[in-house]
């Protein structure tokens, strides 16, 4: 006799099938779930990284501009000495030209010219004075020019006052130059007008003649001045002041 299954095996089957499939969809919500809670804690992880190293940078950062600022603040300061030291090393260099320039304008002014004020502003000279003619004029630019001391020499004015109230007869010309002075490149040692050496570091030390003169003014300008009356006084009217100095 045939044996026929007469129970509902199909959807037994059906029912377990669905079992089946809902627990391999809670298994892959599951993983999925711990997939990306694992992808969030890594990628938390890299940002904490980061954020740990933009930190460091930011902190690396600083320092370096403040090391830039310290270096900043040196440049600063080195052209500062350096600046003080070329005028220091300009100052060593030029301690004799007083000295020299005094006398250079004693030695070149010919007879009858005579200087009445003196004034200088940075390397340029102005002398202005009267003189016989406009010949002793000519003659004092070219013994100007020709000094070792003293370089381009200029004619701003020149004008006769023969006949005006208060001219001088013999001296009626008046006249002004501009005059460029040069760099000595003597040594350390200085030396005056004599050729003895200086004791001491100020070159206008030499040019004083007297207590009063000793007084050393403050101003360039204030100590041509000094030496231009200085040798005004000494010199008669028509004759240098160079001559003074003769033996």
């Amino acid at each position: 006799m045939a044996r026929i299954n007469l129970l509902p095996w199909r959807a037994d089957r059906r029912k377990q099938r669905e079992r089946e499939f809902y627990m391999m969809l809670a298994a892959s919500a599951v993983a999925a779930i711990l997939v990306f809670l694992g992808a969030s804690y890594w990628m938390g992880q890299r940002i904490e990284n980061q954020g740990d190293r933009n930190t460091y940078l930011e902190k690396q950062i600083k320092l370096l501009d403040e090391k830039i600022e310290t270096i900043k603040n040196l440049e600063r300061v080195r052209t500062q000495l350096l600046a003080r030291k070329q005028i220091i090393e300009d100052l060593q260099s030029n301690r004799s030209q007083m000295v020299h320039l005094f006398d250079q304008l004693a030695k070149t002014i010919p007879e009858g010219t005579r200087l009445t004020s003196l004034k200088q502003a940075g390397d340029k000279l102005t002398l202005e004075g009267v003189a016989e003619s406009s010949t002793r004029v000519a003659t004092y630019m070219k013994s100007l020019e020709n000094s070792p001391y003293l370089g381009k020499t200029d004619l701003a004015k020149i004008e006769s006052k023969e006949g005006a109230p208060g001219a001088d007869k013999k001296m009626p010309y008046v006249f002004s130059l501009s005059v460029t002075t040069k760099k000595s490149e003597d040594p350390a040692g200085s030396t005056d007008a004599d050729g003895k050496p200086i004791a001491g570091a100020d070159a206008t030390s030499a040019v004083a003649t007297d207590p009063k003169d000793a007084a050393k003014p403050a101003d360039l300008g204030e100590q041509l001045n000094s030496a231009a009356a200085q040798l005004n006084a000494k010199s008669p009217p028509g004759k240098p002041a160079a001559e003074e100095k003769k033996p």
